[in-house]
């Protein structure tokens, strides 16, 4: 099943610049290895914001919500999430 996810991440403005930069690290760390698996199949990152808009692949919306719980900044998202039906145009 296909999911739009659009995550807006909101860093407290107190965290400390080295938290800040080992979260960022350990986030595109998790993130390719979502790409790799398959979780992930294309990703837009929004200027300006820490926010980007991604297609990600899940079983179900429950898989849905545990690969983006797996993130690391996870506790400093805001994500909408919309299902994905396949459109007549690009049926086969």
């Amino acid at each position: 099943m296909e999911f739009l996810v659009d995550v807006r991440v909101a860093l407290p403005a107190e965290m400390e610049a080295q938290q800040r930069a080992a979260l960022l690290a350990a986030e595109l760390q998790r993130g390719r290895e979502l790409v790799a698996a398959g979780h992930i199949s294309g990703i837009w990152r929004i200027p300006g914001a820490l926010r980007n808009v991604a297609i990600w692949q899940a079983r179900d919306a429950t898989e849905l919500h545990e690969l983006i719980a797996s993130l690391p900044l996870f506790p400093w998202i805001a994500a909408d999430v919309t299902a994905l039906a396949t459109h007549p145009l690009n049926a086969d």
